[in-house]
């Protein structure tokens, strides 16, 4: 099988064959590789381009290199080219310990185990069973790129989170943006994880820092990126509440509620 192979020839899966890309012939050890390769700096742009994995039609077995038709064992030698194997995705992996599966409603492959994942026709992608009667859906969710790192997010594979918004984001560039103390969605705004521990920490922070009387009766308008309410409060120097959902996460509005300078607190 393919345990007997010396090498892997992809860097991204252990399998036991390489693929001819149908858009430009080339061999390559996996779309991810073909991709890579084909839409990096060196390549001219008007010759940059992804695989259509759905059309490939032949593979080459990394054992004896016979080219032949998709399929899961080897008509040469009788090598397993992959212990899980995708017919619709003419897909090859021998690490079965990533639960594969193939969605039909994805129309691709998906890792985690089918058990464990349902598919929301609506947002157009698989979410974890903990999301079934909680997540907030938005049409074509993943079908987009990841809002901080632009890489497109419905096949990627990285992991990725839901925020409680809807929209979706790799979940490192979450955690990076976390750690530069950005917390609110770069897509729309609004708080991307449960404020309310930070809200009670503002409003000590505030009621500790009383403003000059001059300040003492200005008032603002303020749109709340939460909930979407405006509302003329107290201005304070450090950040204003929102008197509806008592969210920090607002911006000041001139006028008829025209946005100024953005100044979100999150």
């Amino acid at each position: 099988g393919s345990g007997n192979l010396i090498s892997p020839v992809c860097e991204h899966y252990t399998r036991g064959c390489r693929i001819r890309a149908p858009c430009c012939g080339e061999v390559f050890g996996c779309r991810h590789c073909h991709n890579e390769a084909k839409n990096s700096l060196e390549i001219h742009l008007n010759d940059r381009h992804e695989i259509p994995r759905h059309e490939i039609k032949k593979v080459i077995c990394s054992l004896c290199d016979k080219e032949q038709d998709v399929q899961q064992y080897c008509s040469g030698c009788g090598a397993c080219m992959g212990k899980y194997f995708c017919e619709k995705c003419n897909f090859f992996d021998d690490d079965v310990s990533k639960n594969q599966y193939h969605c039909d409603g994805c129309g691709i492959c998906r890792t985690g185990g089918v058990d464990k994942f349902f598919h929301c026709d609506k947002c157009g992608c698989c979410y974890s069973n903990v999301l079934r009667d909680s997540h907030h859906c938005v049409e074509g969710a993943m079908h987009h790129n990841c809002p901080v790192c632009f890489e497109y997010l419905f096949d990627s594979t990285k992991d990725i989170s839901v925020l409680h918004c809807g929209h979706t984001i790799h979940l490192e560039c979450l955690n990076e943006m976390r750690a530069h103390h950005h917390f609110a969605c770069p897509v729309c705004s609004r708080s991307a994880c449960d404020m309310s521990d930070a809200w009670k920490k503002l409003d000590e922070e505030v009621a500790a820092t009383p403003m000059p009387e001059f300040y003492q009766k200005k008032m603002i308008w303020i749109l709340c990126n939460d909930c979407g309410a405006t509302s003329n409060v107290n201005f304070h120097v450090l950040a204003q509440k929102c008197p509806g959902c008592s969210s920090y996460n607002t911006r000041e509005t001139r006028g008829c509620g025209r946005p100024a300078a953005a100044r979100s607190t999150v």
